[in-house]
């Protein structure tokens, strides 16, 4: 995808994405603790058929279930090995699923491991975005990042290897403080100047309590801003599973007013399906 065709598509706002894809994959009986990107290999057709529910629901960008495929991750499987190979594969499977009607995003996310120097850091993501750059994705997502230094690796590497788009969502508490400290605004505002082309949040809390911190973002960046919250604040029931209370009307009620607010590309996180991005698209559209 060139930069052209990602300003022609964000200047038909607001532009859909998917929900979720964990969330969904545990009802569909992937088991806790298993490594993610392994199972969906093993299983594709649960992606498969929640993939195709998102291209028919709507979403204009699905993202591909490379979430944790990164060496530092995969190493916990022992799989550390498999990042090229798992990469294309995953790739290859949200391809099948959703053809030519979605642009693919390949998804990179935090390796967790806040203490490793930025150049360590650099590599892992260089390795992966390899590797999504050969698979042939449309354009990069660094999501449910939860620092800044580990983005702006992600960013200085995918403009090293590549000239594909990259969007970056960062996950915020209500008030837009960022789990390993600093504020969302600041975050927002370097990664602009780093050459992000669309900046926001996903994950942590619903729709519901962003509305102020979507405004902020808004008054503050000038690339598009990304809006993919989750289903309210979940509930632990007996069996230990979050349960997340709020309904796909209610939530399309809420993401109608984040648009309001300046959000340019919208979707869900934990809790939503397709049928949240449907109503989503009903009421925006």
């Amino acid at each position: 995808m060139t930069k052209r065709e990602w300003n022609d598509l964000i200047a038909r706002r607001p532009v859909i994405l998917d929900g979720a894809t964990g969330s969904n994959l545990i009802q569909a009986g992937m088991p806790r603790g298993v490594c993610t990107e392994e199972w969906i290999i093993q299983n594709p057709q649960s992606l498969t058929e929640l993939q195709r529910g998102y291209a028919d629901a709507g979403s204009q960008i699905v993202y591909a279930p490379t979430f944790a495929a990164n060496a530092v991750s995969l190493k916990g499987h022992g799989l550390e090995d498999k990042v090229e190979e798992m990469n294309r594969e995953l790739v290859a499977v949200t391809r099948g699923a959703v053809g030519t009607r979605c642009l693919v995003a390949g998804d990179i996310t935090t390796t967790g491991k806040m203490e490793m120097p930025y150049e360590e850091l650099y590599e892992v993501y260089a390795q992966q975005i390899r590797s999504l750059c050969t698979a042939g994705v449309d354009l990069l997502v660094a999501e449910t990042m939860i620092g800044i230094q580990e983005t702006m690796a992600v960013l200085d590497a995918a403009h090293e290897i590549c000239d594909l788009p990259v969007m970056c969502s960062m996950t915020v508490e209500a008030d837009g403080s960022l789990f390993f400290g600093g504020h969302i605004l600041e975050a927002v505002v370097s990664l602009e100047e780093m050459g992000a082309d669309a900046v926001g949040i996903n994950c942590s809390v619903g729709p519901d309590q962003l509305e102020a911190v979507v405004t902020n973002i808004k008054k503050n960046v000038k690339v598009p801003v990304l809006a993919k919250p989750n289903a309210g604040m979940p509930v632990i029931d007996d069996e230990g599973n979050a349960v997340y209370q709020m309904g796909a009307e209610e939530f399309s009620v809420h993401m109608e007013r984040l648009v309001k607010a300046g959000a340019d590309l919208i979707g869900g996180c934990c809790g939503t399906s397709p049928e949240y991005i449907r109503e989503v698209r009903k009421r925006v559209f």
